[in-house]
Protein backbone atom coordinates (compact mmCIF):
# COMPACT_ATOMS: atom_id res chain seq x y z
CA UNK A 1 0.00 0.00 0.00
CA UNK A 2 1.57 3.17 -0.90
CA UNK A 3 1.48 6.39 1.38
CA UNK A 4 0.23 9.53 -0.26
CA UNK A 5 2.55 12.47 0.95
CA UNK A 6 0.22 15.14 2.76
CA UNK A 7 -0.16 18.22 0.16
CA UNK A 8 0.18 22.03 1.79
CA UNK A 9 -0.67 25.12 -0.03
CA UNK A 10 -0.57 28.38 1.01
CA UNK A 11 -3.36 30.44 1.96
CA UNK A 12 -3.81 31.91 -0.78
CA UNK A 13 -2.87 28.75 -3.08
CA UNK A 14 -5.62 27.18 -1.34
CA UNK A 15 -8.15 29.80 -1.79
CA UNK A 16 -7.25 30.21 -5.70
CA UNK A 17 -7.41 26.30 -5.82
CA UNK A 18 -10.92 25.93 -4.26
CA UNK A 19 -12.36 28.87 -6.39
CA UNK A 20 -11.06 26.46 -9.33
CA UNK A 21 -12.77 23.69 -7.69
CA UNK A 22 -9.55 21.62 -8.60
CA UNK A 23 -9.09 18.16 -7.08
CA UNK A 24 -5.77 19.09 -5.30
CA UNK A 25 -7.62 21.69 -3.36
CA UNK A 26 -10.21 19.35 -1.71
CA UNK A 27 -6.68 16.92 -0.73
CA UNK A 28 -5.11 20.06 0.39
CA UNK A 29 -7.87 21.14 2.59
CA UNK A 30 -8.85 18.11 3.77
CA UNK A 31 -4.54 17.17 4.82
CA UNK A 32 -4.42 20.82 6.06
CA UNK A 33 -7.24 21.30 8.41
CA UNK A 34 -9.19 17.77 8.89
CA UNK A 35 -7.47 17.50 12.77
CA UNK A 36 -8.16 21.57 13.81
CA UNK A 37 -11.83 21.29 12.55
CA UNK A 38 -12.35 17.96 14.09
CA UNK A 39 -11.17 19.39 17.04
CA UNK A 40 -13.53 21.83 17.44
CA UNK A 41 -16.41 20.08 16.14
CA UNK A 42 -15.39 17.05 18.77
CA UNK A 43 -15.68 19.25 21.80
CA UNK A 44 -19.08 20.11 21.15
CA UNK A 45 -20.36 16.56 19.54
CA UNK A 46 -18.69 14.08 22.08
CA UNK A 47 -19.86 11.12 19.93
CA UNK A 48 -16.77 10.31 17.93
CA UNK A 49 -18.61 8.64 15.03
CA UNK A 50 -21.49 11.87 14.83
CA UNK A 51 -17.79 14.16 15.16
CA UNK A 52 -16.74 12.43 12.19
CA UNK A 53 -19.95 12.77 10.16
CA UNK A 54 -20.20 16.29 11.08
CA UNK A 55 -16.72 16.82 9.71
CA UNK A 56 -17.73 14.99 6.16
CA UNK A 57 -20.47 17.69 6.01
CA UNK A 58 -18.66 20.18 6.77
CA UNK A 59 -16.02 19.76 4.00
CA UNK A 60 -19.08 19.18 1.89
CA UNK A 61 -20.09 22.50 2.63
CA UNK A 62 -17.02 24.60 2.57
CA UNK A 63 -16.60 22.88 -1.19
CA UNK A 64 -20.00 23.10 -2.03
CA UNK A 65 -20.50 27.21 -0.32
CA UNK A 66 -16.93 28.74 -0.90
CA UNK A 67 -18.04 30.98 -3.43
CA UNK A 68 -19.51 32.77 -0.65
CA UNK A 69 -16.63 33.16 1.19
CA UNK A 70 -15.05 36.50 1.01
CA UNK A 71 -11.09 37.10 2.01
CA UNK A 72 -12.20 40.71 2.80
CA UNK A 73 -14.37 39.66 6.08
CA UNK A 74 -11.81 37.52 7.62
CA UNK A 75 -9.02 34.11 6.72
CA UNK A 76 -10.66 31.07 5.22
CA UNK A 77 -9.79 29.36 8.76
CA UNK A 78 -11.92 31.20 10.63
CA UNK A 79 -14.35 30.86 7.95
CA UNK A 80 -14.28 26.98 7.90
CA UNK A 81 -13.95 27.23 11.61
CA UNK A 82 -17.58 28.78 11.77
CA UNK A 83 -18.88 26.23 9.42
CA UNK A 84 -17.95 23.04 11.42
CA UNK A 85 -18.77 25.05 15.08
CA UNK A 86 -22.41 25.65 13.19
CA UNK A 87 -22.66 22.44 11.75
CA UNK A 88 -21.37 20.66 15.29
CA UNK A 89 -24.42 22.83 17.14
CA UNK A 90 -26.69 22.28 14.67
CA UNK A 91 -26.09 18.58 15.05
CA UNK A 92 -26.84 18.37 18.69
CA UNK A 93 -29.89 20.60 18.59
CA UNK A 94 -31.47 18.38 15.81
CA UNK A 95 -34.45 16.40 16.76
CA UNK A 96 -32.85 13.56 15.06
CA UNK A 97 -29.62 13.69 17.51
CA UNK A 98 -32.10 13.88 20.06
CA UNK A 99 -33.97 10.95 19.65
CA UNK A 100 -31.07 9.02 18.70
CA UNK A 101 -29.34 9.52 22.44
CA UNK A 102 -32.91 8.98 23.45
CA UNK A 103 -33.38 5.56 22.21
CA UNK A 104 -29.86 3.51 22.86
CA UNK A 105 -30.14 -0.11 23.80
CA UNK A 106 -30.69 -0.70 27.66
CA UNK A 107 -27.43 -2.89 27.04
CA UNK A 108 -25.37 -0.22 25.78
CA UNK A 109 -26.72 1.95 28.95
CA UNK A 110 -25.80 -0.56 31.41
CA UNK A 111 -22.52 -1.83 29.88
CA UNK A 112 -21.03 1.79 29.92
CA UNK A 113 -22.35 2.47 33.65
CA UNK A 114 -20.65 -0.44 34.47
CA UNK A 115 -17.16 0.57 32.87
CA UNK A 116 -17.70 3.71 34.36
CA UNK A 117 -18.39 3.08 37.34
CA UNK A 118 -16.43 0.00 37.70
CA UNK A 119 -19.52 -2.07 39.06
CA UNK A 120 -20.47 -5.88 38.66
CA UNK A 121 -24.02 -7.00 37.58
CA UNK A 122 -25.72 -8.80 40.58
CA UNK A 123 -29.45 -9.01 39.87
CA UNK A 124 -30.13 -11.05 43.24
CA UNK A 125 -28.71 -8.52 45.26
CA UNK A 126 -31.06 -5.98 43.65
CA UNK A 127 -34.44 -8.65 43.93
CA UNK A 128 -34.69 -8.59 39.55
CA UNK A 129 -34.44 -12.36 40.19
CA UNK A 130 -37.94 -12.39 42.31
CA UNK A 131 -39.81 -9.83 39.93
CA UNK A 132 -38.96 -11.58 37.04
CA UNK A 133 -40.15 -14.72 38.23
CA UNK A 134 -43.46 -12.39 38.43
CA UNK A 135 -43.72 -12.08 35.07
CA UNK A 136 -46.04 -13.90 32.32
CA UNK A 137 -43.93 -17.15 31.37
CA UNK A 138 -43.63 -15.82 27.89
CA UNK A 139 -42.04 -12.65 29.11
CA UNK A 140 -39.84 -14.51 31.68
CA UNK A 141 -37.95 -16.86 29.57
CA UNK A 142 -36.98 -14.13 26.37
CA UNK A 143 -35.85 -11.54 29.68
CA UNK A 144 -33.74 -14.55 31.50
CA UNK A 145 -32.18 -15.40 28.03
CA UNK A 146 -31.55 -11.58 26.69
CA UNK A 147 -30.71 -10.22 30.30
CA UNK A 148 -29.38 -12.84 32.01
CA UNK A 149 -27.80 -15.37 29.74
CA UNK A 150 -26.57 -12.08 26.72
CA UNK A 151 -28.56 -13.60 23.82
CA UNK A 152 -29.25 -10.99 20.84
CA UNK A 153 -33.14 -10.50 20.35
CA UNK A 154 -32.27 -12.48 16.70
CA UNK A 155 -30.78 -15.08 18.97
CA UNK A 156 -33.90 -15.58 21.29
CA UNK A 157 -36.44 -15.39 18.67
CA UNK A 158 -34.35 -18.69 16.82
CA UNK A 159 -34.22 -20.67 20.04
CA UNK A 160 -37.64 -19.88 21.48
CA UNK A 161 -39.02 -19.99 17.36
CA UNK A 162 -40.83 -16.85 17.79
CA UNK A 163 -40.52 -13.76 15.27
CA UNK A 164 -38.28 -11.40 16.32
CA UNK A 165 -40.74 -8.66 16.60
CA UNK A 166 -42.64 -10.53 18.88
CA UNK A 167 -39.70 -11.42 20.95
CA UNK A 168 -39.03 -6.97 20.93
CA UNK A 169 -42.99 -6.69 21.60
CA UNK A 170 -42.66 -9.09 24.83
CA UNK A 171 -39.52 -7.50 26.02
CA UNK A 172 -40.75 -4.12 25.71
CA UNK A 173 -43.70 -5.23 28.18
CA UNK A 174 -41.81 -7.37 30.53
CA UNK A 175 -40.02 -4.20 31.30
CA UNK A 176 -42.72 -1.52 31.34
CA UNK A 177 -43.86 -4.29 34.06
CA UNK A 178 -40.38 -4.38 35.94
CA UNK A 179 -40.32 -0.91 35.75
CA UNK A 180 -43.49 -0.68 37.87
CA UNK A 181 -41.83 -1.63 40.56
CA UNK A 182 -39.29 0.99 40.65
CA UNK A 183 -41.32 4.02 39.97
Amino acid sequence: MSRRHKISLSEEELIAALGKREKIAAEALYDMYSASLFGVISRIVIDTATAEDVLQDTFVKIWNSFASYSADKGRLFTWMVNIARNLAIDKIRSKDFKNQNKNQELENNVTFIDEKRNTVYNPELLGIKDLVEKLKPEQKSILELVYFKGYTHVEAADELGIPLGTIKTRLRMAIVQLRKNFN
